[in-house]
């Protein structure tokens, strides 16, 4: 992301992985058979607020990310906490430190936090976005979304930025600097999720509506 970490920060040791390939070869044929085994250690992870730009004067895509002001007209949080109680997972608001907005869990306690001191279209767009992350990436090996953050990160804002967009709340003020930072500004990047951006943004908005739906019916 053409950032690196400034001095004096502490990382947050978390256990990440890659796949080592060796290389057999049959004594009796001379056939080579590759073997691809996954292999798991501690690595050290930075919150962006604890990294500043390597190239000072390129145009950081944080400064054309702001967090969202107003209301959540829509009742896109209470929606979506439906949609994700009916899968099994619970919605909390916390106070969270540093500078993320929420996090969805991956030690199989299905919780997904969303930060208690947003304002509530903040709250919306984060709620979509770790919704998001739950409907493409908590069955996934978490050192998958370690090894892939920019991707995956790209992923879930651009679903909850179309979400959004169906359901009247635009995020375009948070959601264009934010994946600009994640996909690095490579085009390639968001050609790549497209398919699954929109697989997800059509199952999620599908599904809180409908839940929207049949609560005001009821």
């Amino acid at each position: 992301m053409a950032r690196q970490v400034r001095k004096g920060e502490c990382g947050i040791r978390i256990f990440g992985g890659r796949d080592i390939v060796t290389t057999e070869e049959d004594e009796r044929t001379g056939e080579e058979t590759e073997h691809r085994t996954r292999r798991f250690f501690p690595v050290s992870v930075f919150d962006m607020s604890q990294t500043d730009p390597i190239d000072l004067e390129a145009e950081d895509p944080s400064t054309i990310t702001h967090k969202l002001t107003g209301e959540d007209a829509n009742g896109i949080v209470d929606a979506v906490t439906d949609y994700l109680a009916g899968q099994g997972w619970t919605v909390e608001h916390e106070p969270i430190p540093g500078a993320a907005n929420g996090f969805t869990t991956t030690d199989g306690s299905r919780r997904v936090v969303i930060d208690a001191d947003l304002s509530p279209a903040q709250a919306a767009k984060t709620a979509l976005h770790e919704a998001a992350h739950v409907i493409l990436h908590a069955d996934e090996d978490p050192a998958e979304y370690v090894e892939h953050r920019g991707i995956k990160e790209t992923e879930a804002e651009s679903v909850a930025y179309v979400v959004a967009g169906i359901l009247g709340l635009d995020t375009s003020a948070c959601s264009i600097g934010y994946v600009a930072g994640w996909s690095c500004g490579e085009a390639q990047t968001i050609k790549d999720a497209a398919a699954r951006v929109l697989r997800a943004a059509h199952m999620l908005a599908d599904a809180i509506t409908e839940d929207k739906e049949t609560a005001d019916a009821a």
